[in-house]
């Protein structure tokens, strides 16, 4: 809450060992530090950049309109388990929409103590439909790589330039999307001694010169989440020394935070050190995976009310099933980075575009032998089949409003129809073969 110098950068859980009581759960001040003695001024520069966003939302404000940001995730596996299905990322993407339109059902638990600090960001976030070449895309990449671990010792020191390495695939990993264009999550494995050494860590806000994309060792843009972490359906279990941990896909949200310029409501430090957003109650990081809403580890003043911690915010390190908002303060922010230093992201981008679609329906699905594909706006210029691995199998020009497509000797499994229109249009549907 407050003032003070605003670094929304890292967010990041790490594990050493099997004693999570000692575990050193944010890297943030260490990573911030790691930044500024390559680039000497970054941590004033990135304070300079909040107030800004901070500023612009204030003299420009318009909290009803919908925001889409497209997203890519780079699935970076070294094993099968890692290799996680569509349907993973798919629910991944259907919690940050909940969680940032405030469509989340477990708003319920909300306190009333907080009831007039809490909103919607109004943000939706959508996989691509389109690559940064213009072909039709899934928003997914798959990357199988040598590498066991993108974690190392090295971040013990704060030093993050092996982690990066998921970000390039000279290295292993895989290179950015458009960074102006595209919201970046890489998902991988950072573990040290086969424990999960952080869950995510993000990058600040563009438009920060000091923070070039792309250049090794200072940080790429975009989210970096560890494998076990992401998406609430995830079959992947999740231990960090001390048993399971109930997986809800909010660390995604949580970094997605970051990514959008928020800082840890504590603000990296004790009573003394706030976040720079006035709406958040002053707090300590003492939620550390649990849910106790007893705690209010400091005092703070907010209308004249001195609230409790507030485990429920996303900017917490509580569990995830008891985060469930934002503050007015929070959204505040994320909206002016998303008017300012994150303006092209959002503003006349072909990728946030919903592509036109032609078909009306595809039918029946699954299916066993034939497919149809009807169309309710015209006819197709063609149609295509693809397999999930990017092989076309087979190519139609529709001749009517309905096509009909015999898939009889395709093997089973899941398959993408491309619908492309006259006018270049390419709308993309799944389908699955028994």
């Amino acid at each position: 809450m407050k003032k003070l110098l605003l670094i929304p950068l890292i967010a990041s859980t790490f594990a050493i060992g099997q004693d999570i009581s000692n575990v050193e759960r944010c890297m943030s001040h260490k990573a911030i530090e790691y930044q500024e003695s390559l680039t000497p001024g970054f941590k004033a520069h990135v304070d300079q950049q909040f107030n800004i966003a901070k500023q612009h939302h204030h003299t420009k404000a318009n909290k009803s309109q919908l925001y889409t940001i497209p997203v890519v995730v780079h699935v970076v596996y070294n094993t099968q388990d890692q290799n996680l299905p569509d349907s993973v990322i798919f629910r991944q993407i259907q919690t940050l929409n909940e969680d940032y339109q405030r469509l989340n059902a477990d708003t319920v638990n909300m306190r009333a103590d907080f009831d007039i600090v809490k909103g919607s960001p109004n943000i939706k976030f959508q996989l691509a439909q389109i690559d940064p070449q213009g072909n039709p895309s899934t928003g997914i990449t798959r990357t199988e790589t040598t590498t066991e671990t993108f974690g190392d010792l090295g971040l013990i020191q704060g030093d993050f330039s092996t982690l990066e390495q998921v970000k390039q695939t000279a290295e292993g990993g895989h290179d950015p999307w458009d960074q102006d264009r595209y919201l970046n999550i890489w998902v991988c494995n950072m573990e040290i001694f086969n424990t999960p050494a952080l869950l995510g860590y993000a990058s600040p806000p563009a438009g920060l010169p000091n923070w070039p994309p792309g250049s090794i060792p200072n940080i790429s843009d975009g989210v970096v989440i560890q494998y076990q972490a992401f998406g609430a359906n995830n079959s992947n279990s999740l231990d960090m020394g001390q048993g399971p941990i109930n997986v809800l896909g909010r660390t995604c949200t949580h970094e997605v935070g970051h990514y959008l310029g928020l800082r840890h409501i504590w603000g990296d430090g004790g009573c003394t050190e706030q976040d720079g957003i006035d709406d958040t109650p002053n707090a300590s990081d003492q939620s550390q995976f649990d849910c106790d809403d007893t705690k209010n580890t400091c005092t703070d003043n907010i209308q004249n009310v001195d609230l409790p911690d507030m485990i429920e915010n996303y900017m917490d390190y509580s569990a995830e099933e008891c985060q469930n908002s934002f503050t007015q303060g929070q959204i505040d922010l994320m909206r002016g980075v998303l008017e300012n230093q994150r303006y092209d992201l959002v503003h006349d981008n072909p990728a946030s575009v919903e592509i036109e679609e032609l078909a009306s329906s595809i039918y029946p699905n699954p299916v066993t032998s034939e497919l149809n594909v009807s169309f309710d706006n015209g006819i197709a210029s063609s149609v295509e089949i693809y397999g999930m691995n990017g092989r076309l199998i087979q190519s139609h020009q529709p001749e009517s409003s309905v096509l009909t497509m015999d898939v009889n000797a395709m093997e089973s499994g899941v398959y993408l129809v491309h619908i492309k229109s006259n006018s270049g249009h390419t709308s993309v549907k799944k389908f699955v073969k028994q």
